[in-house]
């Protein structure tokens, strides 16, 4: 017997990744080469993988030209969660929100504590939506990355996944809303 789950096809979406470091080069980005595998694996494009310097100005102007356009639904974002003078990824980026996604920096403390116990309180990993883009900010390592992914987004960014996910918020996306729950 086919469930309701079984009749939403697979969407391939369009992400980009950020990698936010002053010392990552593209031979050594294990993090955002991480990220990118995991993408590609589910079937999604990834249209572009930059690795920016820790500057609030310049990872606001590399997210806000991926907000613009229309061929980025999702970033990814690993680095510059922490507190060193440094870390500047969620100041720079949350002022570019619509709106804030707040489960899912405390779901990825949550599954991180499992893991690395009460480190994770100095994770301000993040996410929002703007202009119909989904923004999730990772920590750098690509341990957190994998929970991060494992644990959350790679159920959210499927449209198959139920009762809800993020496809059906996002630009041009033509899935129909969450299901209610039974």
């Amino acid at each position: 017997m086919m469930s309701k789950h079984d009749t939403q096809e697979k969407q391939s979406l369009n992400i980009a990744v950020l990698t936010v470091s002053d010392t990552r080069t593209p031979e050594n980005d294990t993090s955002g080469q991480f990220l990118v595998s995991a993408a590609t694996a589910d079937g999604h494009n990834v249209v572009e993988h930059l690795i920016v310097k820790d500057d609030k100005y310049q990872l606001r102007a590399a997210v806000s030209r991926w907000i613009a356009s229309d061929d980025v639904q999702v970033v990814l974002c690993t680095g510059g969660t922490g507190f060193t003078a440094r870390d500047t990824t969620p100041e720079a980026l949350s002022v570019l929100f619509d709106k804030d996604i707040e489960g899912f920096g405390e779901l990825f403390r949550y599954l991180s504590f499992t893991e690395i116990g009460t480190s994770t309180v100095q994770s301000r990993a993040l996410a929002g939506m703007a202009n119909s883009t989904a923004i999730f900010c990772l920590p750098g390592s690509t341990g957190a990355c994998k929970t991060g992914w494992n644990g959350i987004l790679q159920q959210q960014l499927s449209a198959t996944h139920k009762p809800c996910n993020f496809v059906v918020h996002l630009k041009q996306s033509a899935q129909p809303n969450c299901d209610p729950r039974g």
